[in-house]
């Protein structure tokens, strides 16, 4: 039965495909969309950065589908791991006990700024150059992995990281939504484009990348403090259970 319907639903696929491939002509210039797409960046939205423009406006609707997919496979992840917080401290003997060697708590206190900075950088310069909120928000949460590593005492406060969580999904569905309030598509552009390369220009392109930047940063900064207090809590109890079978 489940080979039938894998092969039934191959063939349809099969047939669709077949259909739309055989509605152009051959020969035909297969590049309008994407010549739309590089010639109206810069023109309807100062966009310097086209991917950018694609990403966010002009397929805005998978953007969001993409961000709901990493909001549920984060939840998905702290409902697992949510038992093993319950059985294990929150923050490990391991973790208290053993201080990170000098020359990486010096140098915690120098490049963690700078790479919350430059994840920030990233995701607001995002409609001018390479890059944008993914990229960005990743970076920041790498910034918070090397305070979890250098400093054992340094703590996630759940609750903050929920809350910016919450705030920036709000507000990309927020800007969204006030498109069609407006009479416009999803995620369509409402405000000036203002002039190519200028920091304020893109419409509401910044806006979204700023939110989605605060929204990954928050979800992986969350993921990586669980998955690191439930991990060395664990090797903790392994090398004294070994060390109990020595004795």
């Amino acid at each position: 039965m489940k080979k039938a319907i894998a092969i039934i639903l191959l063939a349809f696929i099969a047939v669709e495909l077949f259909v739309v491939f055989y509605k152009i002509p051959f020969g035909a210039d297969r590049m309008n969309v994407a010549r739309f797409y590089l010639e109206n960046s810069p023109k309807k939205l100062g966009v310097a950065n086209a991917v950018t423009a694609i990403v966010v406006n002009f397929r805005g609707f998978d953007t969001l589908g993409e961000v709901t997919v990493l909001f549920l496979a984060s939840t998905a992840l702290g409902s697992i791991l949510f038992r093993r917080r319950e059985i294990h401290t929150r923050l490990s003997h391991l973790r208290t006990s053993v201080e990170a060697s000098v020359i990486v708590r010096i140098a915690g206190r120098f490049l963690v700024p700078l790479i919350i900075l430059l994840g920030a950088y990233v995701f607001i310069h995002g409609h001018l150059t390479p890059g944008g909120g993914f990229q960005g928000g990743v970076i920041i949460a790498t910034g918070f992995l090397f305070l979890l590593l250098a400093y054992r005492k340094f703590t996630i406060e759940h609750r903050t990281i929920t809350f910016v969580e919450s705030l920036a999904g709000i507000t990309f569905a927020g800007i969204g939504l006030i498109g069609i309030f407006l009479g416009k598509t999803f995620l369509e552009n409402f405000l000036p484009a203002g002039k190519l390369n200028d920091l304020l220009s893109g419409g509401i392109i910044p806006l979204i990348y700023i939110a989605i930047g605060f929204k990954v940063a928050a979800e992986l900064t969350g993921i990586l403090d669980t998955v690191l207090s439930i991990s060395i809590d664990v090797k903790q109890k392994e090398i004294e259970s070994q060390t109990e079978k020595n004795e």
